[in-house]
């Protein structure tokens, strides 16, 4: 079974809360017949759509293929979250890789952050842009090291922006007895995912990309001019970018050999009214210390976006809502009874390491993904330097590429068993406060 056609209908976005609350573009057309470009991509999220508006805006010529719609996959449902640095943190960077290599890979990171936010004022986006995320500790282990983490990053990044807050002051901003404290970062963000998406894809069209959608990529042949094939067409290229995430089923074995697709949960309540200053009483983003992270912010109609809940395979739950709504009453047990009005699922991808896989697979073939919960920012900053590597400016896209990768044991076909008992013992370490 394919991702693409597993669980949403052909062409349409989910019955999200993001796509019942946007302007969606009137649809683009399907590829039929032969076409040629410069650059092909393969993809229509943030990493697709950055790519095919920076090399459009540099003169190249490039044809976007889309196999549902612009922003259909993780880009439009995602939780909005525009973190800093990179999905692992400084400290476990540092292990990985030396502090040299760790401090270049925070400085990828906020540039991604930076530069995200400079695109959506740069193209006048309305993705409802909104600074401040909180990182909150479940126990007093957690406590410490968020308090460590704020003093080395000031002291080791030059970072001041995460603010440290006592019991009391965390409690007053988010109000919830499963806390036991935590911090803000300042210059983290939130926003709407999928007009942020849809803006990108305007610019792109705007800039003379080629956007063709329900156009799914059946075959690449790779060669000085590669060959991309769709059911109705094909496209030649001199230059391909795979931008699929966890929509690349077996199109390339060797990144879906260390790119996983799982499949994460977000719903929407009824709005809360003032009852939303008992969730939260700043307009920020929360992410807490769980293996399986919660995370959740406030909708500008004051509804709480909530995202909780994995599964590995093809198939969402028949019931998303129950799915969520035990993490959500964990939290807080006070909502156990709201309404929820929206309820969807959307399937992201993770690497081993959960750092975005960066690959050169020949010598005009490149791909970015394995993003794992952290792609706003760093997907949208991946189509951006895969741009300027097909151009000869490749420092930014090989210093990524240069991060060790290994694929997940037993291939394709056991990935998923051998990470569902894994994730199964980390879910029991966070039930059990371990």
């Amino acid at each position: 079974m394919n991702l693409l056609h597993a669980n949403d209908r052909p062409g349409r976005y989910p019955d999200s809360y993001y796509a019942a609350t946007v302007d969606a573009l009137p649809p683009f057309p399907v590829l039929k017949g032969a076409h040629k470009a410069d650059v092909c991509i393969v993809g229509g999220g943030y990493t697709g759509l950055s790519a095919a508006l920076h090399a459009a805006e540099a003169g190249l010529s490039v044809i976007l293929l889309e196999a549902q719609r612009v922003g259909f996959g993780a880009s439009g449902r995602n939780g909005g979250q525009l973190g800093s640095g990179q999905r692992q943190d400084q400290q476990a960077l540092e292990s990985m890789v030396g502090l040299d290599d760790a401090r270049r890979l925070w400085t990828l990171g906020e540039e991604a952050k930076n530069f995200t936010k400079s695109l959506i004022s740069k193209h006048n986006i309305d993705a409802e842009l909104q600074p401040g995320i909180a990182w909150t500790a479940l126990g007093k282990s957690d406590l410490l090291h968020l308090h460590d983490y704020a003093a080395h990053l000031n002291a080791r990044y030059d970072y001041p922006h995460v603010e440290v807050l006592n019991d009391s002051d965390f409690a007053r901003i988010i109000p919830s007895p499963a806390y036991v404290g935590g911090v803000v970062d300042r210059d983290g963000a939130h926003l709407h995912p999928l007009k942020f998406a849809l803006g990108l894809a305007r610019a792109t069209r705007d800039a003379g990309v080629q956007i063709f959608e329900r156009s799914e990529v059946h075959d690449l042949v790779e060669g000085a001019t590669a060959t991309i094939r769709t059911g109705a067409g094909h496209v030649t290229a001199d230059h391909v970018i795979l931008a699929c995430n966890g929509y690349l089923g077996t199109l390339q074995r060797r990144v879906a050999a260390r790119v996983m697709p799982i499949n994460n949960y977000v719903i929407a309540t009824e709005p809360l009214g003032d009852a939303a200053a008992d969730v939260l009483a700043e307009d920020i983003a929360v992410a807490d210390s769980k293996f399986v992270v919660n995370y959740y912010r406030l909708s500008s109609d004051k509804r709480l976006i909530f995202g909780g809940g994995e599964s590995y395979g093809y198939k969402f739950p028949r019931d998303i809502a129950a799915k969520v709504r035990k993490p959500l009453t964990d939290i807080y047990p006070h909502l156990r009874d709201v309404r929820i009005d929206y309820a969807w699922g959307g399937t992201l991808a993770i690497t081993m390491k959960r750092m975005p896989y960066f690959a050169r697979l020949s010598a005009n073939v490149l791909s970015a993904s394995g993003y794992s919960g952290h792609g706003v920012g760093t997907a949208t900053h991946a189509g951006w330097l895969m741009a300027k590597a097909i151009q000869g400016q490749a420092s930014g896209f090989d210093a990524m590429a240069s991060l060790p990768h290994l694929p997940f044991p037993g291939g394709p076909a056991l990935r998923t068993p051998f990470l569902a008992a894994a994730m199964s013992w980390f879910a029991l370490r966070d039930r059990l406060g371990v």
